[in-house]
């Protein structure tokens, strides 16, 4: 296929998905989100922290993993701070959920949405769907079970409500709070997922140029992730031409039975970790495109595998400047022998739900 009609749609969706997050992000949604959270919680810290894995599950799932790494990370880390509570269990949660939880819709990660093509051999949408579920869930079950066994002391007591705030300009908050939550059912239409999300760019950006025009020009376009996910597109196309396909083939194997599947998942987040998730998705794709279930196995390999390297997801990436920006030190030996218990647990886990979907 020409490499131009593979990438466009998904390289529009991450344009337009950016531009959603950002005014939404601008407009208050996300703070008024963080606020909600602790007063729903009413005072009690184990239940803050549920309702915020909620909160990472479903911006991961609907806008993207980066919108949760970037946009949500620094709300949670406000929201626990002002709460005065331990904000790394907070921060932890955001970065783990963004990549584990990043399964369920194909908008939820790029991978994703690379692979929906291929899925379209075995009925699009509602195949790539049938395969998901289960191990999307799991994932998000798991890490959010992981997590609370390793931070349970963490996330016991109690803490006081900071007091609601209100958004600046309440009719841009209402436009954003409204297009995200139609997204949601937009993306498991059918339609083509840049569809949507153009639709509702081209909305938000008209309301905030309405309500503040000179701040168009300061929503942020990623232009250098067009150029980086474009020229590896190309890269991996000249390996594959070069025999790419060949090798990785012999490392996944044949079969659909567990252990066929957490090979194929097992080897996509090692490499994932090695060299980032998204030229491993696409340099293994070839490999893994004999059924649905193997190329869900490599998905679960590369989405929610790539925690122990912080190169290893984009994600993670962000997740860590944002941090940092916001005065929270990690510290990386912990964090990364726990992010290697968290991956591998969620890989095993969700693989072997894959396994039992018929």
């Amino acid at each position: 296929m020409d490499l131009l009609e593979r990438v466009g749609p998904v390289l529009a969706f991450l344009v337009c998905i950016t531009v959603v997050a950002e005014i939404a992000d601008r407009a208050g949604v996300f703070e008024v989100a963080g606020h909600w959270a602790a007063r729903l919680a009413r005072g009690r810290t184990f239940v803050l922290w549920l309702v915020v894995v909620a909160l990472c599950c479903v911006a991961t799932t609907v806008l993207s993993l980066d919108t949760t790494a970037v946009l949500l990370t620094p709300v949670v880390i406000t929201t626990a701070r002002q709460a005065r509570l331990p904000q790394l269990p907070f921060a932890c949660t955001t970065v783990w959920l963004a990549n584990t939880a990043s399964l369920l819709l194909p908008v939820s990660n790029l991978s994703n949405l690379l692979a929906l093509h291929e899925f379209q051999r075995w009925g699009g949408l509602s195949a790539y769907l049938r395969v998901a579920w289960a191990p999307a869930l799991v994932a998000m079950a798991v890490t959010a079970l992981v997590i609370g066994v390793l931070h349970r002391r963490e996330l016991t007591g109690r803490y006081d409500a900071p007091a609601m705030q209100q958004p600046a300009d309440p009719v841009l908050f209402r436009a954003a709070a409204i297009v995200c939550v139609l997204l949601g059912p937009a993306f498991v239409t059918g339609i083509t997922p840049a569809i949507p999300a153009a639709v509702g760019a081209a909305i938000l950006l008209m309301v905030l140029g309405i309500r503040d025009r000179k701040a168009i020009r300061s929503v942020a376009i990623p232009w250098l992730m067009v150029v980086v996910v474009t020229a590896l597109f190309a890269l991996v196309a000249f390996l594959r031409d070069q025999g790419l396909d060949t090798v990785i083939a012999r490392l996944f194997g044949d079969g659909d039975s567990f252990g066929a599947l957490l090979r194929i998942s097992g080897t996509g987040g090692v490499g994932a970790n090695l060299i980032n998730n998204l030229p491993a998705y696409l340099a293994a794709e070839g490999a893994a495109d004999e059924s649905a279930h193997r190329l869900m196995a490599l998905l679960i390999g590369v989405n929610a595998g790539p925690l122990v390297t912080v190169w290893g997801s984009l994600a993670t990436l962000l997740w860590l400047g944002r941090c940092r920006r916001a005065g929270l030190a990690i510290p990386l030996r912990r964090f990364t022998i726990q992010s290697a218990l968290v991956a591998v647990v969620t890989v095993v886990a969700a693989t072997a739900a894959l396994a039992c979907v018929s």
